[in-house]
């Protein structure tokens, strides 16, 4: 055997661990959530699928957001578009949490069709913007800085 032979299947012996390793890594690791649409199909086909866990991933509808006194408590509704259902949440509200916001919510759908949720994640937004410019206007002083001389 040729030194380019035993290289090219050395080299395809490391791209197939390779693959094979980000393969099951992504298998293992994704997560798979319903829409509000799916979620109440399976509803509909199988009444005891409410009290199963799952996660729906929906867009929250604006206006619809209320928190409880305390700020530890939120009910809103989700929708995908075709379906929308109320959510309660009882936790750690993200920042990031608004109206409009995909959100994907870890729960259970109760028998009243308000789903109950256990952990809320808010997506972060699209769209960044950059920190406001500092003006370079003569004795203008930033907040926070030292002027030489002065402490």
């Amino acid at each position: 055997m040729t030194p380019r032979t035993k290289f090219l299947i050395g080299g395809l012996l490391i791209l197939g661990a390779a693959a094979y390793l980000m393969a099951s890594s992504i298998k293992s690791t994704g997560v798979y959530y319903l829409t509000p649409r799916e979620l109440a199909g399976r509803v509909a086909a199988d009444p005891s699928f409410a009290n199963t866990g799952v996660k729906v991933g929906a867009r929250v509808v604006p206006g619809s957001i209320a928190r409880e006194p305390g700020g530890r408590e939120v009910s809103f509704r989700v929708s995908d578009g075709d379906r929308t259902f109320p959510v309660v949440y009882r936790g750690v509200i993200p920042d990031t949490f608004t109206d409009s916001a995909d959100v994907i919510v870890d729960g259970r759908m109760g028998a009243d069709g308000t789903f109950r949720a256990t952990t809320l994640l808010a997506k972060c937004a699209s769209r960044y913007e950059n920190a406001p410019k500092y003006r370079s206007t003569p004795g203008y002083q930033r907040p926070g800085a030292v002027v030489a001389g002065h402490v």
